[in-house]
């Protein structure tokens, strides 16, 4: 019997958490890109925070992934630690639904949602369909294993050894909570171990008493994974992995002098196990929302002082918001990289500013300034371009994939500009500092003028990737071309002056190459505001750009 028992729960435990990694992928690719958006601008208010922490975790079916991607966003500075409080608390409401599905026995329609899901995955085309179908499959999945493992669990009910196990349960409250605790941490998910707690007890395999101390222990080391998610993060980051960790603590200890009246409300409420069991983990998050919420800004102020700032060293440059652990979410992966890339744009169009101070003032420390930057906007191109690989690795939308390439052809071009004013604009800057040569007031104002129109692109164009104005950004795209006309218009002054008044031919070479650099820029601006106006086309096999079929 043991083993059989031992293969099923191992079979069923397989389908329950494969199913909860498709029903998560799936909720998360219908989602898209308005999770980043919804995490960062819909929790300002705490109530608004509760209901978004409980949603994310209704989609990602594990508070400890929600309390990760927090992390992650608090460690890039999209969120701050009095926000992802309300979120967190959320969350642990998150978990309740399904705990509830469970004790409504909607196992026992598993394998028709499991058939409906498949159904629909394998005989349409369209994408939007294919993902309700994968939600079906992993949320039938879900259930079906719990119905395995419900099922193979039953003959232990007449094993004398088993009871035996389960009853040291309630006569050890510390071993229970240290075993679900365990436990919870090593599958990554307190929804998982609550569901498998509910089957025992739905099974009569452990009393009430021993499953409310199995289920403080579930709550507690759901936020383990945190807190190991956290380590070598920022500080912020820490904080939010140590809130998550301090609710669950606080409110078991609340909870443990009033466990005898706890389980008498329990069971006066319903006299079936299932519901006991989902409703105690229900009323104990809730309870904890409505304990903490109120004093969401005095806990902030005490995680500020048990996780104080770090004594700030020689820091090693490199990216600020790019965060691995989120690459298995790409909406949110996307928005860290986006945010990088702004950062990127930055200190390219500081370099690109800098352009004109380095020919006017002849100070070889401003070429060697603008060398610095150009070092720094090489690290974070690596770093991105890496970043989004691995994005890519991962399961994704049509919508995310064109995203990510769009991104990847933005930071490349931005690293070539980079390089043009790295390798061929200081070059001419020293080369004008060597020979000592000086640009007729003329060639200086052409010069001045053209430096101006490329930089109001390139600042016109950043606004547009900022804000994802595709308006501007095609505005943007539209006005290159009077920089190329510009160009040429010059070349021919140039030529002109040269006849009538003569200069060096250095001089002459050095203002040549200087437009030439400048029109290179624009182009690549242009570029980028292309991939910013044509946002949510997708790429052909000629590389051509279409709309997307939703």
């Amino acid at each position: 019997m043991w083993h059989i028992v031992v293969l099923g729960l191992i079979g069923g435990m397989g389908l329950l958490l494969y199913g909860m990694q498709i029903l998560s992928e799936g909720l998360q690719k219908i989602a898209g890109a308005k999770l980043r958006t919804v995490m960062s601008t819909l929790t300002q208010n705490r109530l608004s925070a509760l209901a978004v922490g409980a949603t994310i975790t209704v989609l990602f079916q594990s508070s400890t992934a929600t309390t990760v991607i927090l992390v992650g966003l608090t460690s890039a500075g999209i969120m701050s630690l009095k926000q992802t409080l309300g979120v967190i608390l959320g969350a642990d409401i998150g978990t309740t639904v399904t705990a509830q599905l469970i004790a409504l026995k909607v196992t026992e329609i598993a394998l028709p949602i499991v058939g409906l899901g498949a159904t629909i995955i394998f005989f349409t085309k369209r994408e939007r369909y294919r993902r309700y179908g994968q939600v079906l499959m992993g949320f039938g999945l879900l259930f079906l294993g719990l119905k395995i493992m419900s099922e193979v669990m039953y003959p232990l009910r007449e094993n004398p050894l088993f009871p035996q196990m389960m009853a040291k349960m309630s006569d050890n409250p510390i071993l229970a909570m240290l075993i679900a605790s365990v436990f919870t941490f090593l599958i990554h998910s307190s929804a998982a171990s609550i569901g498998i707690i509910m089957v025992l007890s739905m099974q009569h395999l452990v009393s009430l008493h021993a499953a409310i101390y199995l289920l403080f222990g579930a709550n507690i080391g759901t936020s383990f994974t945190a807190i190991l998610s956290s380590l070598g993060s920022s500080r912020e980051s820490q904080r939010v992995a140590t809130a998550h960790l301090l609710f669950k603590v606080a409110g078991v200890i609340v909870f443990l002098p009033f466990v005898g009246p706890f389980i008498d409300l329990m069971e006066k409420i319903t006299s079936s196990p299932g519901y006991q069991v989902a409703n105690a983990h229900t009323f104990f998050n809730i309870v904890l929302a409505i304990v903490f919420t109120p004093f969401v800004n005095q806990f902030a102020r005490l995680l500020m002082k048990i996780v104080p700032e770090k004594r700030k060293t020689g820091e090693v440059f490199g990216p600020r918001y790019l965060d691995i652990k989120l690459i298995n979410t790409p909406a949110i992966a996307l928005g860290l990289a986006t945010k990088e890339i702004n950062r990127t744009f930055d200190y390219v169009y500081e370099m690109t500013k800098d352009i004109l101070l380095m020919l006017e003032k002849n100070d070889v420390s401003i070429i060697s300034t603008v060398a610095k930057k150009e070092d720094r906007v090489d690290i974070l191109f690596k770093e991105i371009s890496e970043y989004l690989t691995n994005v890519l690795r991962q399961p994704h939308s049509k919508e995310e994939f064109v995203k990510c390439m769009g991104l990847i052809n933005i930071v490349n071009d931005l690293e070539h500009i980079g390089d043009i004013i790295e390798k061929n604009v200081t070059y001419l800057a020293q080369c004008k500092i060597d020979g000592h040569c000086s640009f007729s007031e003329e060639g200086w104002d052409d010069i001045s003028i053209m430096h101006k129109k490329v930089c109001d692109l390139m600042q016109m164009t950043s606004t547009a990737f900022v804000t994802s104005n595709h308006d501007l950004a095609e505005k943007a795209y539209k006005l290159q071309p009077e920089i190329t006309k510009m160009e040429r218009h010059l070349r021919v002054l140039h030529i002109h002056r040269l006849r009538i008044n003569g200069s060096s031919e250095e001089e002459g070479a050095l203002y040549l190459d200087l437009i030439n650099a400048l029109l290179r820029i624009s182009e690549h601006i242009r570029n980028i505001a292309w991939e910013v106006a044509n946002e949510g086309l997708e790429y052909t096999a000629s590389g051509e750009r279409v709309a997307m079929e939703s």
